[in-house]
């Protein structure tokens, strides 16, 4: 099958799994009347398994074929979705469902692996660039669609019934969307190599020690790893408090949006600002270089957080207005984005063992993502909306 046929649908079914965990679990919540404390830690810590997929990459390489472990993954993860709408009714949906977001979890990191794993060995260097576009585009398309979409329909949905059946809803499309991928890659996909079954352990475990005693002997690398480590620390809070923020109720210092509100403000515009951000942001490096474009990219990415700022104080109800600023806020994280990947990809990743070195930095960095993203919903309780969003805007200092 050309590769027009498969890529679109391979890097849509990467992205509706990572979506699902990332920002829908937290709205659900949010939705189900939990605390902001407990929504940030336990789905922050949800994006643990991105961080450690390096360490069981290695056994993705000893059995069977990539799209064996892609089409089991996204089959798996669709029942798991299916599973989460099925418990969302019961008395302890909380336990039940943040159980199932894990194996979602595990099996979209997973999955990132060996979709991309089958995406180089099955298409030329020529065909990789060709198809780059479509690589990203269809993982913003799935962007679009959970955050914009499914995000409006569940507002649709909860004004014609109650919020758990609303949200049922949603799961079980989202699961039966992976599902259906599932089946259609079974036929579609290239096998991306032949059939493994190693049972060479050893050699797994010589060549992952001399892939990190080499990566920690480059030049400059511990401060470098502190420096991506902090690059997000600012956006780790804010990417978890601020759709929070947006759909908390106007008595809680929130801006009380409704689900279909917020789907358009946040998961449309934003979503499209963000897109607009990362392609200006590539080009505006490009024609500076990194060295010189990087305090203006950390710059562009923290600052526009005043908009958080400025919403929270003045707690606008002119959705144009809240539209605009979370535009801005968006565009500039997205063109800031830009010089965190492009650092790990120059500085970072060249030499022997590229694609592991850039794993390791690329795993650091969401740990950067996820550690300040799991304490900030204590910080927002003791501080307040107004004061967190000055707490992090400050917490973007190191990085500068």
């Amino acid at each position: 099958h050309p590769p027009a046929t498969w890529v679109p649908t391979l890097y849509f079914a990467e992205g509706i799994p990572f979506f699902a965990v990332s920002l829908i679990a937290g709205i659900l919540y949010k939705r189900l009347g939990l605390g902001n404390d407990v929504i940030a830690l336990y789905t922050k810590l949800l994006l643990l398994p991105w961080s450690l997929k390096p360490l069981w990459s290695p056994l993705l390489e000893m059995f069977k074929t990539k799209k064996y472990f892609v089409v089991l993954l996204q089959f798996a993860g669709g029942v798991s979705l299916g599973l989460i709408a099925l418990c969302l009714p019961l008395p302890g949906y909380f336990l039940y469902t943040i159980g199932l977001f894990a194996v979602v979890a595990f099996c979209s990191s997973t999955h990132d692996i060996a979709a991309d794993g089958l995406y180089i060995a099955s298409l030329s260097t020529k065909q990789q660039a060709a198809y780059a576009g479509w690589q990203s585009g269809f993982y913003s398309v799935a962007r679009l669609f959970s955050q914009g979409g499914l995000i409006i329909l569940a507002g649709y949905l909860e004004a014609r019934t109650d919020v758990p059946h609303a949200w049922m809803t949603i799961f079980a499309t989202m699961g039966l969307i992976l599902l259906a991928l599932s089946l259609y890659h079974a036929h579609a996909l290239p096998t991306g190599g032949a059939a493994r079954h190693s049972g060479s352990l050893r050699e797994i475990a010589d060549t992952f020690w001399d892939v990190l005693v080499s990566f920690l002997k480059k030049p400059n690398i511990y401060l470098l790893l502190l420096f991506i480590l902090l690059y997000r620390a600012g956006e780790g809070q804010v990417v978890t408090i601020g759709p929070l923020f947006l759909v908390d109720k106007r008595a809680a210092g929130g801006l009380g949006l409704t689900m279909d509100q917020f789907g358009t403000i946040y998961g449309t515009f934003g979503t499209l600002a963000f897109l607009a951000g990362t392609l200006l942001g590539g080009y505006f490096t490009s024609w500076l270089g990194l060295r010189r474009a990087l305090l203006p990219l950390i710059c562009a990415m923290n600052f526009p957080n005043l908009a958080y700022v400025y919403l929270s104080t003045a707690l606008p109800t002119n959705h144009v207005l809240i539209a605009s600023a979370m535009s801005v806020e968006m565009f500039g994280y997205g063109f800031g984005f830009v010089g965190v990947m492009l650092l790990m990809m120059q500085e970072i990743a060249p030499g022997k063992y590229q694609t592991a070195h850039y794993a390791f930095a690329n795993s650091l960095m969401n740990l950067g993502l996820m550690i300040p993203g799991a304490v900030s919903g204590k910080i927002q309780m003791a501080l307040g909306y107004q004061k967190f969003f000055v707490w992090v805007l400050i917490s973007s200092v190191p990085a500068i």
